[in-house]
């Protein structure tokens, strides 16, 4: 399971350090691509094979079905680590995330989320006070 929080900078390559916990965890090589909310998504092979098989069974008759795919599988590149434990992103996928110097790396289940800190912590802040109503809609808890 992935999980915790870690800062880092990316450097002016594009190349940014991810925590040797993340590392042990996503393998030898991984996806990233363009996630929800403004950051970028980082999962391992496996994962993503498990939601492109999803995405599969989707009809592309359906307007949001090709929308969905084309947003998340055209900018998806597989990685790997350098000798430092670095990945390079890709300028699309810097640019569409703003990296742009300091990043806020999390651990969320099945993934990671690479985000620039000034975007993390305004999402973080705009949604602080709603958390217990979102945990209470979301587990709906009867006492």
């Amino acid at each position: 399971m992935l999980m915790g929080e870690y800062h880092h900078s990316i450097d002016e390559k594009g190349r940014l350090i991810i925590p040797s916990k993340f590392r042990y965890e996503l393998g030898d090589k991984f996806i990233i691509t363009k996630g929800l909310d403004g950051c970028l998504f980082v999962y391992p092979k496996n994962e993503w094979e498990n939601i492109i098989s999803k995405l599969k069974v989707l009809p592309f008759t359906k307007k949001d079905a090709r929308i969905f795919m084309r947003f998340f599988i055209s900018g998806a590149t597989e990685c790997e680590f350098d000798k430092q434990g670095r990945i390079n992103i890709t300028s699309p996928l810097a640019e569409y995330a703003d990296l742009t110097k300091e990043c806020v790396i999390i651990g969320v289940n099945d993934r990671l989320e690479i985000w620039s800190k000034n975007r993390f912590n305004d999402f973080f802040k705009g949604n602080e006070d709603n958390l217990s109503d979102i945990a209470e809609n979301l587990f709906n808890m009867d006492i």
